[in-house]
């Protein structure tokens, strides 16, 4: 008996799987950290304005998301004709990649680059090129090597998840210089708000000044609105009008957009939540080196740990060991780091909870 067959390719694509979910249990504390989800939850401003929208739940959103993209648009000094809403950022950069990849195509990512990259990749029947990494970070000259004449499109996580680093702007600028003109750059900037550091940018500037380059950025990570599923890009006129001709009418619902305007707007929650994570990055770092443990120097809201490959040391051992304890960290061997976890800052009661038992784990006195 025949049966419905899949594009080719498609079976060929692993699955993301997200952090697991802690599993509550009787009289136990659980912290979950292993999504980069923002300990503070969202602006009482945007809860407020998410529940304003309940009385109206039997009208469709408006069609454009005119509303957020002009919120956008004051916060970063941008034209609201060149942003794209979505459901996340997720859903533009499958917008993105159903646009400009097609069967025989290549898209470029890094070594330990986000999962979603490939996926959208092989899903339009492209093939995903991995280029090589140093020391956990982007490599523009190993980027610029991997290109050939079927690469159409370079996806860019800056900073990077999971490692937790960047590279600097001007390296940006040289990665779109040495790329051909018609080679789409993405520049996935999620965890752009995280980021204290001279020589790095979002990204806009580029996006101004070239035909080929576009910034993503989301509402899931310092705004806290995972949730609700609110991402945008901002691009040249041409590759906005393309990605509109195929996304959704109504991708962003009304709960959410009103939401983010409020979110965006109230930038003293932005930056408590920004100066508890420097705090505890900074802490972070400094405790778990001092247990032996290697942490890649991070920007974001999340440290990756990377552990011995001795037994009863291991990541997986570890994993287990803080599991037990209500402490759920990412394991990331889908990221071909098998000797490493991520964990997100949490509230400083997770934090200490994580310091405690790594030292218990590494048998530190």
């Amino acid at each position: 008996m025949s049966r419905p067959v899949p594009n080719p390719g498609i079976l060929d694509i692993a699955p993301y799987t997200p952090g697991k979910s802690p599993k509550p249990e009787p009289g136990r504390k659980v912290f979950k950290l292993s999504a980069n989800e923002t300990p503070f939850g969202p602006s009482p401003k945007a809860i407020e304005a998410f529940k304003s929208a309940a009385g109206h739940l039997e009208d469709y959103p408006e069609g454009t998301s005119r509303v957020l993209r002009e919120a956008i648009g004051r916060t970063y000094g941008l034209d609201p004709d060149r942003i794209v809403c979505g459901a996340g950022s997720d859903e533009i950069l499958n917008l993105l990649a159903h646009t400009f990849l097609r069967e025989g195509d290549e898209a470029i990512s890094s070594a330990h680059g986000f999962l979603v990259y490939p996926i959208a990749t092989m899903a339009c029947g492209a093939k995903s090129v991995i280029a090589a990494e140093k020391e956990y970070r982007t490599d523009v000259d190993a980027i610029l090597a991997a290109v050939t004449p079927r690469t159409k499109l370079v996806w860019l996580a800056n900073p990077n998840n999971p490692t937790g680093t960047y590279i600097p702007f001007d390296e940006v600028k040289r990665l779109r210089a040495g790329l051909p003109s018609h080679v789409v750059l993405v520049l996935d900037a999620a965890y752009a708000d995280y980021v204290s550091r001279n020589d790095y940018e979002f990204g806009i500037e580029l996006v101004a000044t070239t035909e080929n380059t576009v910034v993503t950025h989301t509402f899931s990570k310092i705004h806290g609105l995972a949730a609700l599923r609110v991402g945008w890009m901002f691009g040249p006129a041409h590759i906005v009008d393309a990605i509109n001709r195929i996304r959704g009418p109504f991708n962003v619902s009304s709960p959410a957009m009103l939401a983010a305007v409020a979110a965006i707007e109230d930038t003293a929650h932005q930056q408590m939540s920004k100066t508890h994570t420097e705090t505890w990055r900074n802490l972070l770092t400094e405790e778990i080196g001092k247990l032996g443990l290697k942490v890649t120097p991070s920007v974001t809201n999340f440290v990756l740990i990377h552990f011995p490959t001795e037994k009863g040391r291991t990541a997986v051992e570890a994993d287990e060991f803080l599991t037990r304890r209500g402490l759920v960290l990412r394991a990331l061997a889908n990221y071909k780091l098998p000797n490493a976890l991520r964990m997100t800052i949490g509230t400083e009661e997770a934090n200490r909870l994580v310091l405690d038992a790594l030292r218990e784990f590494m048998g530190a006195k």
